[in-house]
Order: C-alpha cells, then sequence, then structure tokens
C-alpha cells in the first residue's frame, strides 16, 4: 500500500493496492454520500480525530467500505496532507462505487466576522445530520445569500426555529449563557462546536439549549462556528432590521480556539 502525494491542489482517489493517486475530477453537481472538512495550517490542525470519527460513522450509516479498510484509507490520506501553507482538504465517500477520495484544495480566504442574511432560509436538506449528500444544496442556499449582500444564511425549521447556517453552527450568548440548538433539532454534529461546549464546561459557563426564532436573536451576541473559519461573531443581519452587538466575548475564544490546533501525525 503507498501513495503519490501531490505538492498542489487536486483530486486523489483510493485504492488499497495503490493507496491514493491523482484521478480524474467527477462530472460537476455530483452528489456524495459523505464529507468532511478542515482546516490544515503549517502541518497543525484541530481535533482531526474527531473529524476521523464523524466521518467513520457516516460512513457505517450508508453502508460504506468496512472499518478497515477506512482505517487505510484515513491512515494514507493523513499521511498525504501538506506541512506547509494553508488547506482546507476534503475527503469524500463517492456513491455507487463507494470510492474513499481526498480532494486538496487550498484555504478561501479566512474571516473572523460574518454578515448574516436575517430571513431565515427553509432547511432544504435531505440528511440533515450527514455532512455530504447536501453540499450542492447549501452552496446554493449561501449563493442566494451572497445575491443580498450577505456571506451567510441560517437554516430554519418549519415553526421558525434557528437551527443552523448553511456552513457552519449557530451560537449565541443570552446574558451569560452561551446558548445552542437542541441535538433533538435536524442539526449536524458539529465538530468545533463540541470543543466550545466543552470549553464552556470546564471554565464553568453555563450552556443551554434554546429553542429561537431569528428574530429572536436579535441584540444578542451570535457565532457562526465551523472547522474553516473557527469562530465568527456576526456583525450584521441583512434584509431586517436586526441588532449585532459588538462581540464582546469572541476575541477571547478565538485565541483560545486557534491555540487548540495540533501538529499532524507523523508520516
Amino acid at each position: 500500500m503507498g501513495s503519490q502525494v501531490t505538492s498542489g491542489e487536486g483530486l486523489l482517489a483510493w485504492s488499497p493496492a495503490g493507496g491514493l493517486r491523482p484521478a480524474e475530477d467527477a462530472a460537476p453537481g455530483g452528489r456524495l454520500l459523505v464529507a468532511d472538512s478542515w482546516l490544515v495550517r503549517d502541518g497543525r490542525v484541530r481535533a482531526l480525530d474527531r473529524h476521523e470519527e464523524r466521518f467513520l460513522r457516516s460512513c457505517g450509516e450508508c453502508g460504506g467500505p468496512p472499518l478497515r479498510r477506512l482505517l487505510e484509507f484515513w491512515q494514507d490520506m493523513t499521511a498525504a496532507l501538506p506541512r506547509t501553507g494553508a488547506w482546507f482538504p476534503r475527503v469524500e465517500l463517492a456513491p455507487g462505487s463507494m470510492e474513499l477520495r481526498l480532494r486538496l484544495r487550498h484555504t478561501p480566504p479566512l474571516r473572523s466576522e460574518v454578515r448574516v442574511w436575517a430571513a431565515g432560509q427553509s432547511d432544504p436538506r435531505t440528511v440533515p445530520r450527514r455532512k455530504g449528500p447536501d453540499l450542492d444544496t447549501l452552496a446554493r442556499v449561501r449563493g442566494r445569500a451572497s445575491g443580498g449582500g450577505a456571506e451567510e444564511a441560517v437554516l430554519v425549521a418549519p415553526t421558525g426555529i434557528v437551527l443552523e447556517a448553511a456552513t457552519a453552527s449557530v451560537l449565541w450568548w443570552e446574558g451569560d449563557t452561551l446558548c445552542l440548538p437542541s441535538p433533538r433539532l435536524p442539526v449536524l454534529p458539529g465538530v468545533t462546536v463540541a470543543l466550545i461546549q466543552e470549553r464552556a464546561q470546564r471554565s464553568g459557563i453555563r450552556l443551554a439549549h434554546r429553542e429561537r426564532t431569528v428574530a429572536e436573536l436579535d441584540g444578542h451576541e451570535v457565532w457562526l462556528v465551523n472547522a474553516l473559519h473557527g469562530i465568527r461573531p456576526v456583525t450584521e443581519w441583512v434584509g431586517e432590521p436586526l441588532r449585532a452587538p459588538r462581540a464582546a466575548r469572541a476575541g477571547e475564544w478565538r485565541t483560545w480556539l486557534d491555540g487548540a490546533m495540533e501538529p499532524l501525525p507523523g508520516h
């Protein structure tokens, strides 16, 4: 088993005998069974073991390759990740062939804050608890938000309750309480939001699962959280007269989260 490591962007397909090899990209719009991605900066990454756990669990849920093959792929994939520069790699499980792939991508511009479309977007996802099948749908949601002058959109349940954003978990502060949607709701189990929850618990900060509409977030410090940007406080709600106060807490939490990056395992 071996891997041919590339120094630039591209798609690598994996096989037990050949390891990772450059592959032709799939036709645009192909629906992935599973996907997962994270930030790699100069060979350092945050909570890679948790991304592995989520990816393996998701592959198992949709009848993917056996665990032994998944672990072999993950080992080869980790060895192939660049150790210099800023990257946003994505692991994929393709439908039909059940092919395991690594998509090497340079990191897009990182943001420390975000403008959000204030009109809640009805959740269009078909598999909300598994990352992959709805990526194209969510990209269209973000495209509509961008057309309105925002960078993200909040997905809401039929009742209007906030679920998450198109590419991020939603957290907010009510006084000294850090709030998040109930896990009973159809939300993706976020790796970064789990790290934040654990730090809050260690620090004695009260956590609460609460059901709020977008309008009820008016005047609160709201964060969008994901593996790429980390914590981005909402600095503007676009399209509705909602207030986005100064993010008093975000800076200290962002510094902590940046410091949570660890070296990739050795080759």
